[in-house]
């Protein structure tokens, strides 16, 4: 979730579990890698799941939601913060696929839970695959 005025502790008071990483907006931290200050443009409340080898995001999803509140009214109140649940899906075929159940579905619908998807296919079956031609 993300709004200039979140403030991460109240939306942890309201979903029942702590972040994996919040920041207020204005926040300061050091990146890990590049040792570089950053400012949080916006406040920021976010919660992951674990890695799945092959994918589950029908898990992943019950695991994430299975933390939180299932307090429909608390999510109603959070809509302002445009709550979304973003997957990076990495593919290990350029013909793979997932799916979820209506149960999930429903599950993010009534929180007002955006699925994001950002869908990897394997390039190295594409450059392999003599039909194969970039746009």
């Amino acid at each position: 979730m993300a709004g200039d005025d979140l403030i991460p502790d109240e939306i942890t008071a309201l979903l029942g579990t702590a972040p994996a990483r919040a920041r207020c907006k204005g926040a300061a931290w050091v990146g890990p890698a590049t040792g570089r200050v950053y400012t949080a443009r916006t406040g920021q409340w976010m919660l992951g799941a674990d890695k799945r080898t092959p994918e589950n995001l029908q898990a992943q999803v019950f695991e994430i939601l299975g933390q939180l509140t299932d307090d429909l009214s608390v999510w109603q109140s959070l809509r302002r913060y445009q709550p979304d649940m973003f997957c990076g899906l990495f593919m290990a075929n350029s013909n793979d696929g997932l799916s979820l159940s209506p149960e999930a579905m429903l599950a993010l619908a009534q929180r007002g839970i955006v699925l994001d998807l950002d869908i990897y296919d394997p390039i190295d079956e594409r450059e392999e695959d003599p039909q194969w031609r970039p746009l």
